[in-house]
């Protein structure tokens, strides 16, 4: 079970039987059952908060409340969320706390013996709201006359720009422009487990958290902060998670379930409470990926040769800021696609709205960036006869590029190679493929004449690992066990915080220890996602977690063979690995080192229109990576066709409905996420492996890589298929239609 190996995940047997415990499925008997009452207000202030009927009801135990929490104050990157909306607003947060700005702010949690009982008392709540105008959107709130956070002079809060040549000059020397719009909507994570919690004060006094996430000590530190206690006296451990995306990196139950837990205890009730949202509560409750408003301009000279790029983009917060000054960042860069720019004039904003915050979803701003950039390029392509790919190729950069910052690029660089491996197994000078039958509807065969094929390509790359000067570093421990003649452990423990959010991080893990030790995986036992015995991973995100685990293994595996060299028993080896270093951008050029590795990817897609009906079939992606080093080839396959399908989704059927701050389709009957049927017929995987200088064993990232190319290639080969640009997506097949009849198809 070394690096390289496919060898059966070691959760493989419980997830299949049905034996792996979710935190939905780890109620205590003797539990509480706690409801978390959303405010449903996009944009009120709180006139009166009537408890009385709720305390006085069947099962109530307790309520919580925005006065139960001593800092009332939380957030990923800024505190500007309140725990709780109250009443109470005494300056225990750098937020007023009195005004729900977000239909799912949390106005109390209600605890009561069963879930019936605190749910009916849930209903007995009763408030008086002074309703607030609204910014419903960006297009309201770019106007400042509504602010969303008092004390602010505008929504406009976060704000990159990039300043390359002379972008007048590079205009100018442009044969041709190509200018376009593009409408980027929000998109819902949809994990098949949704949030669940157990909250309880232990015996030694630690408040302790029992969920699922991707970052247990940022769970840890968010908690402390809020309760304004050290760290150390927060435990947060994970139960299997059933997916994540970037939809469980921010709080949700963890924080009201802690302040719950406590309040509990100091009442002298040490039982455990547990909550579960439903479905429609996930939905509603929870960040999305980020809509946002791209005006873009690509200059280029007769043969094909860039000359200037112009963008401004206009990034949808919501109504906190999540990540989104992170997300925006990602975006920023991504306009400008994998290409040389000479010239470049980039803005971007993130604003406030009164709406669903957005924050990290896979691929962190990089789909949305692509979508602009690759469509540019593909419309460039046509306007100048290029081959798509060609042009790309005279364009890509290397690893002589300064780069869009103008830094230059970590050494490594591989556009050009997954061009020419797209170009090999999916040339443009052929046609696609005929698939089988056209059927999208089981009872309603195609018109044959209504039938349309086409392909398109995209190319982009992905920062593995965290931006901008954000704190990067992960940690490992690696005790080898067996006695003073043993020339070679006979037991190998590792301890890690590495979340598994379905990725397969885990059995990658016991691989590359296994592989840097040189034992038996047999031999291994390991303990993940734990406050108590784990140090700080980072986050499940990023593109990092391989990347950044293994390096931390590699680094604990040599301080544990040090130590056993020199005879302990236990030999300890713990290690915190550090990657290069990043920086936050320049103010007013843009220039810095915002990324210590990348990853790289290309995409054809063929697929087939119904002109007719609107539906759309994939027959066949393409997906070429380089990925430094494949783990476990197998379980990068998968990610490879997991995120396709989710993109899948993104592009093609998922339609988030939110007016006037409200989601208007909280259910998954009404928000259509692929199923077996809808997913492309085939997808064909290229795996190149071409080492990473700093990677473990080589290893780059991959998990977003194949989602963020994907929408761009599809649009593409509608285009090819119809003749008709589309700068917005999801085109559901009534969308579609219009696009076609606009075009008179």
């Amino acid at each position: 079970m070394t690096v390289g190996a496919i060898p059966p995940r070691v959760d493989a047997v419980d997830k299949v039987t049905g034996l792996a415990t979710y935190p939905a499925d780890l109620v205590p008997k003797n539990a509480l059952h706690a409801v978390v009452v959303f405010t449903n207000q996009p944009h009120a202030r709180l006139v009166k908060l009537d408890l009385a009927e709720t305390l006085a009801a069947p099962g109530v135990v307790t309520v919580v409340t925005a006065a139960d929490v001593p800092v009332n104050e939380y957030g990923l990157t800024l505190f500007d969320q309140p725990v709780f909306i109250g009443l109470d607003d005494t300056g225990r947060s750098s937020v007023p706390c009195n005004v729900s700005r977000w239909e799912a702010d949390h106005l109390v949690v209600v605890v009561a013996e069963s879930l019936i009982e605190a749910r009916q008392a849930s209903a007995l709540i009763r408030t008086e709201w002074e309703q607030l105008p609204m910014a419903s959107d960006v297009v309201a709130a770019r106007t400042d006359e509504i602010l969303v956070h008092p004390g602010s002079t505008s929504n406009t809060y976060h704000e990159l720009k990039i300043r390359k040549g002379d972008i007048e000059k590079g205009i100018a020397a442009a044969d041709v422009i190509i200018e376009g719009t593009y409408e980027l909507p929000h998109q819902e994570h949809a994990y098949l487990q949704v949030e669940a919690a157990t909250a309880w004060v232990d015996d030694e006094g630690l408040v302790t958290v029992e969920t699922g996430g991707q970052w247990i000590h940022e769970d840890r530190e968010q908690i402390a902060h809020a309760l304004d206690i050290d760290p150390e006296e927060v435990r947060v451990r994970y139960a299997s998670i059933g997916g994540a995306f970037g939809g469980k990196e921010d709080m949700s139950l963890q924080i009201v379930m802690a302040v719950t837990a406590r309040k509990l205890a100091k009442s002298g009730n040490k039982r455990s409470v547990h909550c579960g949202w439903s479905r429609e509560e996930s939905i509603v409750g929870h960040h999305k990926r980020h809509r946002a408003t791209v005006h873009a301009r690509l200059g280029a000279t007769t043969q094909g040769i860039i000359t200037a790029v112009e963008a401004d983009v206009w990034l949808d917060a919501g109504a906190y800021n999540y990540t989104s000054n992170k997300v925006l960042g990602n975006l920023h860069l991504s306009v400008a696609g994998a290409y040389e720019v000479p010239n470049a004039r980039i803005d971007s904003k993130a604003i406030y709205t009164h709406s669903v915050p957005g924050g990290a979803f896979r691929g962190f701003g990089g789909p949305q960036g692509a979508f602009v950039a690759e469509s540019q390029m593909n419309k460039l392509a046509e306007a100048l006869g290029i081959d798509p790919l060609e042009l790309r190729r005279q364009n890509a950069l290397t690893d002589v590029s300064a780069g869009i910052t103008q830094a230059g690029l970590p050494e490594g660089v591989g556009v050009v190679r997954v061009i020419d491996a797209c170009a090999e197994r999916a040339p443009t000078s052929e046609e696609p493929a005929s698939g089988k039958p056209f059927r999208p509807i089981a009872s309603l065969p195609a018109e044959m004449g209504q039938l349309r094929q086409g392909r398109g390509y995209a190319v982009g790359m992905k920062n593995v690992g965290f931006s901008f000067g954000f704190p990067e570093a992960c940690e490992a421990d690696v005790i080898f066990h067996g006695e003073p003649e043993d020339e070679r452990p006979i037991r190998v423990e590792l301890l890690h915080s590495a979340a598994e959010v379905g990725q397969g991080v885990h059995t990658a893990l016991i691989q590359m220890v296994a592989d840097a030790a040189n034992v038996d995986s047999k031999q291994i036992e390991a303990t993940f996602s734990d406050t108590a015995t784990g140090g700080d991973s980072g986050s499940a995100s990023a593109s990092r977690l391989t990347f950044m685990a293994g390096n931390s293994i590699l680094g604990a595996v040599e301080e544990a063979e040090k130590t056993w060299a020199d005879g302990d028993r236990p030999a300890i080896g713990h290690f915190c690995y550090k990657p290069p270093s990043t920086e936050a951008l320049d103010p007013q050029t843009g220039v810095g080192q915002p990324n210590f590795c990348y990853g790289y990817m290309a995409q054809a897609v063929e697929l087939t229109v119904d002109i007719g009906t609107g539906h759309v079939r994939v027959d066949r992606v393409l997906s070429v990576h380089d990925v430094g080093k494949a783990i476990h080839p197998r379980m990068l396959i998968g990610q490879i066709e997991g995120a396709i399908a989710q993109a899948h989704g993104y592009v093609l059927s998922e339609q988030l409905v939110v007016e006037e701050g409200r989601i208007r389709n909280p259910r998954l009957s009404q928000y259509l996420i692929p199923g077996i049927g809808d997913v492309p017929v085939k997808i064909d995987c290229v795996i190149l492996e071409t080492p990473d200088l700093v990677g473990p064993w080589g290893a780059r990232g991959i998990a977003e890589m194949p989602f963020i190319t994907y929408a761009p290639a599809i649009t593409a080969a509608i285009h090819d298929a119809t003749g008709v640009w589309i700068n917005t997506f999801p085109l559901t097949p009534s969308v579609l239609l219009g696009h076609l009849a606009s075009a008179n198809l």
